[in-house]
């Protein structure tokens, strides 16, 4: 019984549902010993994006998480999506077979998207010895959907092990392929309705004074707040469905082997249009009804998060987005965080959806012009000139 709570200690997390309990630790329980972190992000995604490859770099993020999901078996595990890599809590009697996962996935993203991925596992048992931790909260979007917060430091710790080269998975041999079962992008970019999209990250200045962190986020929360939906970048009643011959190739790569893809992409080009048949005319087949979907689709959408610091994809206007920003430049000078903010014109959705007869399918939402990697380069570009700055007195 020992084992089979520990390899579910996902499910039995408390639920919030208030986006601002994210500050709040009594909501977070710390993953059990013998876990690991698995983790990977692709190499120079700055120069992927700048090359016009954005959404293969968000498919390749997503793609981690997909395979480790169905390499393990379980889809309540953990997760964390950062739009060009993702981490995910793996218990110990699964990290062999994220391992062969991840290692797949490094070679497919290799060979089919032309990127370059880097990988790692890394113990809890480590992270604890470095004297940083992981906890775990489970934010609820919906009554179907719950998405996982990661506090105490354990996943930024991991996360720069892995760009060190330290605990790094190798790329399984060539041909090798993960189960990516259920990764797709059937999704139209999603234009901005208030102002512009607004890509956000915010991460705690570590020579500074991290006790006034919480009261950021919250200040930052409530001004995007006032948005309509707190800023949520996809329509009430969901995101306009669009497949571009680009994602149907890499649908097809990452369901199908070579010889079966002209196969598999006439099913997903009849499911795509029986889909916008089925929602134009709202009609209903079987249990599955379009309108229903999309709408789910909109509620379960991870928006904002939080990952040892704030990451966030608003549409907001330009008013709300120069508090948010004045209020994020008086922290960073007075040593309370660090942040980086990427603009663009739309949204980007990739989507877990293992069948849409059942409600708890997942969406990852990023800019669609580079969104969380350009806004992690800047905020690196605009901590190196805050270094020399004398600390703001609070």
């Amino acid at each position: 019984m020992a084992n089979i709570s520990n390899d579910t200690f996902f499910s039995g997390v408390p639920v919030f549902a208030e986006f601002e309990g994210v500050t709040d630790l009594d909501n977070y329980r710390p993953l059990p010993d013998g876990w690991g972190l698995v983790t990977g992000d692709i190499v120079n995604s700055t120069g992927a994006i700048d090359a016009g490859s954005y959404k293969s770099v968000n498919m390749a993020g997503a793609s981690i998480i997909s395979a480790v999901l169905n390499a393990v078996g379980q889809q309540d595990l953990p997760f964390v999506f950062g739009g060009d890599g993702a981490l995910v809590a793996v218990p110990a009697s699964g990290l062999e077979k994220a391992s062969l996962a991840i290692a797949a996935v490094r070679t497919w993203v290799s060979e089919e998207l032309n990127l370059a991925m880097r990988a790692a596992i890394v113990p809890v048992g480590d992270i604890r010895a470095a004297g940083l931790d992981v906890r775990v909260a489970r934010y609820k979007v919906s009554d179907e959907a719950s998405y996982a917060m990661f506090a105490g430091g354990g996943a930024s710790w991991a996360e720069a092990r892995m760009k060190e080269g330290l605990y790094s998975i190798d790329a399984a041999p060539a041909l090798s392929r993960p189960d990516l079962t259920g990764l797709s992008c059937r999704w139209s970019p999603i234009p901005s309705r208030h102002g512009e999209i607004v890509s956000i990250i915010a991460v705690p200045d570590e020579s500074g004074a991290n006790s006034a962190f919480p009261s950021l986020i919250a200040d930052i929360v409530a001004l995007a707040g006032g948005e309509e939906r707190g800023g949520h970048p996809v329509p009430v009643d969901g995101p306009i469905a669009g497949l571009s011959d680009v994602g149907l190739e890499w649908e097809a790569r990452a369901s199908a082997a070579p010889g079966n893809r002209w196969k598999r992409r006439l099913i997903i080009l009849s499911q795509f249009y029986l889909g916008n048949f089925l929602d134009r005319f709202n009609i209903k087949l079987g249990d599955f009804d379009a309108k229903r979907y999309k709408r789910d689709v909109a509620q379960n959408t991870d928006f904002r998060k939080f990952d040892d610091g704030l990451k966030m994809t608003i549409d907001v206007d330009a008013e709300r987005l120069q508090k948010i920003e004045a209020r994020l430049e008086e922290a960073a000078k007075a040593r309370i965080c660090k942040y980086g903010l990427h603009r663009q014109s739309a949204a980007l959705m990739t989507c877990i959806v293992l069948t849409p007869l059942s409600r708890d399918h997942m969406h990852f939402v990023d800019g669609a012009a580079g969104g969380y990697a350009l806004a992690a380069t800047r905020l690196k570009s605009k901590a190196a000139s805050l270094t020399a700055a004398p600390v703001a007195m609070p």
